[in-house]
């Protein structure tokens, strides 16, 4: 057999999972998840290799009504990459329902000529004649490829879905060696995994303004022990208070949990310090967006 290669795009709706099943499929954790809509924000790029195939996934952030500077780049990110790849995952959940949002990407969807596989996510939730309604709903909107039910969270199905995109990959090289799972930098996805703590921990609206930089990351000799300053941005000083907590409870707690998580990754102990500035509307200054990792790549292409 010829060897596959190519890349492939998961879009869908804010909190569909998408982060979840990418992290399933390359069987690592590389984009931070959470309960709250508009996780993602970059597109993530990860790799999975075996012996027949390469599949680069592009992970991107969800498709929403833009409020602000960050929305646009976010929702744009998103768009841009259905004429960038070879097959298209549209992930959905397990509803008969097609509202707005997802009427809005399956237009976008009927004009590419890529392959469109249509995956319903957290089919663990419902029951199997559920999902076959499922599949009638959707399919009642526009013509797929193919139709994989799965479970990001269980892993049901993925196996199989992992064989479907192969066979609508082109045969190709190589592009990563077997071993690389992503482009991401050491010190974005710490700088991500910080945030993931802040929405997890903290109230519904606060972590929407919220990013981080990773001001240092250096390692010291022995290679045993890497220490990391890292800075949460939010946009009003009533912000930074909450984030903080009383007697910095909170920011203590958002700091342990993403040590632990980081001493995971890096495959060692971590010293991680945490501060907490403010930067009043960041999410609509061009500039504030690019320094902290937003940068649009829609003017340099």
């Amino acid at each position: 057999m010829k060897f596959k290669s190519g890349f492939v795009t998961l879009i869908g709706r804010p909190n569909v999972g998408k982060s979840t099943l990418m992290n399933r499929l390359i069987g690592q954790k590389i984009a931070i998840t959470s309960s709250k809509p508009q996780t993602t924000r970059n597109r993530i790029q990860t790799v999975y290799t075996d012996e027949e195939k390469q599949i680069i996934f592009l992970d991107t952030p969800g498709i929403h009504k833009a409020k602000n500077r960050l929305g646009e780049y976010m929702v744009t990110t998103a768009e841009r990459t259905l004429s960038e790849v070879d097959v298209i995952l549209w992930l959905v959940e397990p509803e008969n329902y097609i509202g707005a949002g997802e009427q809005h990407i399956a237009e976008m969807l009927k004009k590419t000529k890529t392959p469109v596989i249509l995956v319903i996510n957290k089919i663990d939730k419902v029951k199997k004649e559920d999902i076959i309604q499922n599949i009638g709903t959707y399919s009642s909107v526009m013509r797929f490829a193919e139709v994989v039910p799965v479970s990001a969270k269980t892993g049901k199905n993925t196996d199989t879905l992992l064989k479907v995109i192969g066979d609508y990959l082109p045969e190709g090289p190589m592009y990563y060696d077997e071993d690389t799972i992503t482009d991401q930098p050491e010190r974005q996805i710490c700088a991500e995994l910080v945030r993931e703590k802040a929405l997890r921990f903290l109230s519904e609206e606060i972590p929407h303004g919220t990013a981080v930089t990773v001001e240092q990351m250096k390692e010291r000799p022995g290679g045993r022990l890497i220490d990391i300053d890292a800075s949460i941005i939010c946009e009003r000083d009533s912000h930074k208070g909450i984030i903080i907590g009383k007697q910095g409870a909170m920011l203590k707690k958002i700091g342990t949990a993403a040590r632990e998580e980081m001493e995971n990754l890096l495959d060692c102990k971590v010293n991680l310090k945490l501060w907490v500035k403010v930067k009043k509307d960041w999410r609509d200054s061009d500039i504030l967006m690019k320094n902290f990792g937003y940068s649009d790549r829609c003017d340099k292409e």
